[in-house]
């Protein structure tokens, strides 16, 4: 008989964490932040296309490295890097130091994510509740998720106030100190075991990775539901910051608030906005299980939400094109919500079709190709958008990946 988990001090300590974790007031003026600075929407792709490679490349070793010096320690480096960069943002003005910044921030992040997941199951294998890992994790999720939100609404107040995106990243410091303390105070036994350096692990560590990526392009079933679930979350990352000047050209256009300066009506509207969106992400979340249940097999909705997902973001270059703002935005915001529904699908479809012996080896190719498409996607949409404006760069990019969908469709699993 499972033992249901209590809402101890640690319990309190990782909500804690998610909470502080995403008050990251600049997220969503971060491309804004960008262009404001005088970058190009190429420069801005190279950025975010060296971030998400950066830190695929960090999480490979973190974990050996977090045996030898402990987790704690490690998260405590991340948070380190993460203050770093937000200094350097802060006081930069050219692409080299906003690419410095960016790096530093990678090596936070990569640090950061799998170290501190790791710590979570060793306490619930500690306690006896590692049955409860659902519930666990989406109970500490959800502050995540309320941290987003509220981080959108403060990060508008600052951009209000302040007239500067800048000021962002230097109130963005303050909840990431909280944090650091807050992990500082967990206890030691989450270090785990500490051992000795093994460099010819992480030497092996990265030959592994290369070996499974290999691996998926040999299997055709496995490679087509790394593909289906991996191209759409890659899109999404490369397109959702798009929605910014998206949303400052409907500020611009509204015809109140005219007392304002285009920065305080931008600030009020990107705030409200993805206030919104987060809270949509949270009910996509929680009922797509429901959703999928609406359907006879699961592949079905996997393979639907991706053909729409990349119609609603040709629709929404459309609109954009022809000046018809508040409508893209719409099909835009379905863009971002589509995600979180596809995501606990996805994950229960690899389930699934593939044995319980080779998730981690799943997933750390799906992490690998993800990257990779975010990387390329984020090239290409700013290339475009250089050229072209935002709204065409959307269209190209969409229908390419509309066209070429059915490569990677999914079918049921008759094995």
């Amino acid at each position: 008989m499972s033992v249901k988990f209590s809402k101890d001090l640690q319990y309190y300590r990782f909500c804690l964490y998610g909470f502080l974790k995403n008050l990251r007031f600049f997220e969503v003026f971060l491309l804004l932040f960008f262009l404001d600075k005088g970058l190009s929407f190429f420069e801005i792709g190279t950025l975010y296309a060296i971030r998400e490679i950066t830190i695929n490349i960090i999480e490979i070793p973190t974990g050996i490295i977090a045996d030898s010096v402990g987790r704690r320690r490690m998260m405590i480096i991340a948070f380190i890097f993460y203050i770093f960069s937000f200094i350097v943002f802060y006081f930069s003005a050219t692409y080299l130091l906003f690419l410095l910044a960016m790096i530093f921030y990678s090596f936070g992040d990569g640090i950061r994510s799998g170290n501190h997941k790791a710590m979570i199951l060793d306490y619930l294998a500690i306690k006896g509740w590692e049955d409860q890992k659902i519930n666990y994790y989406g109970h500490t999720r959800s502050w995540s998720q309320i941290g987003s939100a509220i981080a959108s609404v403060i990060g508008a107040l600052i951009v209000f106030y302040t007239g500067s995106y800048k000021q962002i990243f230097l109130f963005s410091i303050i909840p990431y100190l909280l944090d650091l303390i807050n992990v500082i105070s967990y206890p030691k036994v989450l270090d785990g075991n500490i051992q000795k350096l093994n460099t010819k692990k992480i030497k092996q560590n990265f030959k592994d990775v290369f070996k499974e990526l290999i691996y998926s392009f040999k299997n055709i079933v496995f490679l087509k539901a790394i593909a289906n679930y991996s191209f759409y979350s890659g899109y999404y990352k490369a397109v959702k910051d798009y929605l910014q000047p998206v949303l400052k050209m409907f500020a611009v256009s509204l015809p109140v608030l005219l007392f304002l300066n285009d920065k305080q009506r931008t600030a009020i509207v990107i705030g409200i906005t993805f206030f919104i969106i987060y809270i949509l992400n949270s009910f996509a979340s929680k009922y797509s299980g429901r959703i999928a249940g609406k359907f006879k097999n699961i592949y079905r909705p996997l393979n639907l939400t991706l053909i729409i997902g990349y119609v609603a973001g040709m629709i929404s270059g459309l609109f954009l094109n022809y000046n018809l703002i508040a409508i893209s935005i719409i099909f835009f915001i379905g863009i971002l919500v589509l995600e979180n529904i596809r995501k606990p699908i996805g994950v229960s479809y690899i389930g699934d079709l593939l044995d319980k012996k080779i998730f981690a080896t799943t997933f750390s190719v799906n992490s690998q190709v993800q990257t990779l498409i975010a990387a390329i996607l984020a090239l290409l949409i700013g290339f475009f958008a250089d050229k072209f404006g935002v709204g065409t760069s959307l269209i190209i990019v969409s229908v390419v990946l509309i066209i070429t969908a059915p490569v990677y469709f999914v079918r049921r699993n008759k094995s």
